[in-house]
Order: structure tokens, then sequence, then C-alpha cells
């Protein structure tokens, strides 16, 4: 076989695996190594008490838009987005696959939402940043602030969501649902003043690249949840 025939094969090869794996290939970066890669950065420039340039003015911003109604959605918003809304959902979404016997969705639920949060007061610890300090919040928090639990918490919620609904004809609705949720969420922290935009970058990148690791060890790519009989 001459050269060139052989790089012809070997096109042919690398182009059929392309064809197979590229939809896997583009969630592997999208889900997983764009997360990490954005939440490595940020981590770092934390790490090194770097002052990002974007985020006073979002935050000045954010605080000139301030009024009644605003804070009263806002407030709500941030409760749901955390303690009375994204944990008892997630208590909820793994009981509630575990008594349809949905063990590895189950598990996958479990490892995903129960893991994030650990990971997330583990790196609070290990970074221990500061809240924002703009002045006294209408729902003030005095705990460390880097990256957002209630960021990372509800991104990891929503992938997981999608994740199971992937393969359903709720595949869109609940992406459009998980992402509006999810970005209102870090919103209402960046709004009440408790955090500062890059905390919240980094919770949603955390919690993204989170599920996304947990998702491709559990299911080994081949598998999703949806697929699993039995």
């Amino acid at each position: 076989m001459s050269p060139v025939d052989r790089l012809v094969q070997g096109g042919r090869f690398i182009a059929s695996l392309l064809r197979e794996h590229g939809g896997r290939l583009v969630l592997l970066f999208l889900c997983l190594l764009a997360p990490l890669w954005l939440f490595v950065e940020l981590a770092d420039e934390v790490h090194e008490l770097e002052v990002f340039y974007f985020g006073d003015p979002l935050l000045w911003r954010a605080h000139a838009l301030a009024g009644p109604a605003l804070d009263r959605f806002f407030i709500f918003v941030s409760a749901i987005g955390y303690q009375w809304g994204v944990v008892p959902v997630d208590i909820a979404l793994t009981i509630g696959l575990l008594v349809a016997r949905r063990w590895r969705e189950a598990t996958f639920a479990g490892v995903s939402l129960g893991g994030s949060a650990l990971l997330n007061m583990a790196t609070k610890q290990f970074f221990q940043r500061n809240r924002a300090t703009l002045g006294e919040s209408i729902a003030p928090a005095h705990t460390l602030s880097f990256p957002s639990g209630h960021a990372m918490g509800s991104a990891t919620l929503a992938m997981v969501v999608v994740l199971l609904c992937w393969h359903t004809r709720w595949r869109w609705p609940a992406a459009a649902l998980a992402a509006l949720f999810a970005l209102t969420v870090g919103a209402s922290r960046i709004y009440l003043g408790v955090h500062y935009p890059s905390d919240i970058l980094g919770g949603w990148a955390a919690g993204i690249a989170w599920v996304s690791g947990v998702y491709l060890v559990l299911y080994r790519i081949r598998e999703r949840p949806w697929q699993v009989r039995g």
C-alpha cells in the first residue's frame, strides 16, 4: 500500500470515528472540558487574589436596579435556589428514582447531587474567599463565597434533570427551564449583593463539570440513563 493510500485509509477511519462519536466528543468538550477549564481559570485568579474587571461594575449595575418588586422576586428565587427548593427537590428526585427501582439513575442523581454539595463545601474552605461588600444586603449571607453554593447547586440539579430527560419528548422544555432556573438563581445572588459574578461563574462551571464527570463514569459514554433496562 502506497503512502497516499495509507493517508486516505487513515482519513476515512478518522472520519468514521467522528461520524460515530462526534456528538459525544462535543458533549465531552462542552459539558466537561470547557467548564473545567473555566473553573480552573477562575480558581487560579481567586487564589492569587486578583480583581476581576467585570465584577464590581456588574454588582453596582444590579444594585442600581433595586426596587421593592425586584427585592421580593429575587429573595424568593434565592430561597428556592437552595434550602427551600433545590435541596428538597434533590432529595425527592433521588428517593423517587429509588422507589421506581431505577437503580442506575438513582445512583447518578444521588452521587451528582450529594457530591456537588460536598465539593462545594470543600472548595469554599480551600479558597476562603470573603463575600462581596457593596453595603448591607437585604438578604445577607455570612459564609464563604467561592464558588457560589446557590449557583453550583442549581446548575447541578439542572444538568441532572436535563441528562435524565434528554432522550424523551421533554428534552428541550427541560433544558430551557433548567437553564432559565440556574441563570435566575445566579442573577439573584448578584442582585442581592452577596456574591461576586466570578463566584456564580465558578459555581455553574463546577456543577456542570462534576455532573458530566459522574455521568461519564457511571455510563461509560456508551450507556445513558434512559437506555438502561431493569
